[in-house]
């Protein structure tokens, strides 16, 4: 799996010209499930992202998670970043997971984000997004 995660003052996700989800403060996931990856890799990545410091405290110090924050996660499939640009001039898609054991997968990560009582909305599986975001930072990372 790899995940692009951003801290956010506001992000939302469309199809077509509707509106699909919206956060507020929160943090963006864009999201990879590629092969070889197993129940296990979804659930690892999700308490990871779900328990990462990166709002700040009273301090200013990245301190605090995104529930202890007050925020929300929207988490969008992206099978794109399991594509390659090593060779030639056109991505390979070729360690992508197949689409329906993607789905499986990306479903049980978006479960395991929500576990820890965390506010997760998502963007439409297999679908052509217009994802709109306010990076807070801005702050964002890999993973893994």
């Amino acid at each position: 799996m790899k995940c692009v995660i951003q801290r956010v003052r506001r992000a939302s996700v469309s199809v077509g010209e509707g509106l699909v989800s919206e956060i507020g403060a929160g943090m963006l996931v864009l999201a990879a499930v590629e092969k070889g990856d197993g129940e296990q890799s979804m659930i690892d990545a999700a308490k990871k992202i779900r328990e990462l410091r990166i709002f700040s405290d009273d301090a200013g110090k990245m301190n605090r998670d995104v529930k202890e924050a007050g925020g929300a996660i929207l988490a969008v499939s992206q099978f794109t970043l399991a594509g390659s640009i090593a060779r030639g001039r056109r991505p390979s898609f070729d360690n992508a997971e197949e689409p329906e054991r993607a789905r499986t997968l990306f479903e049980l990560f978006v479960r395991e984000l929500a576990a820890g009582g965390v506010d997760v909305k998502t963007g439409r599986f297999r679908e052509m997004m217009l994802v709109s975001l306010e990076n807070d930072g801005p702050v964002t990372f890999v993973w893994p």
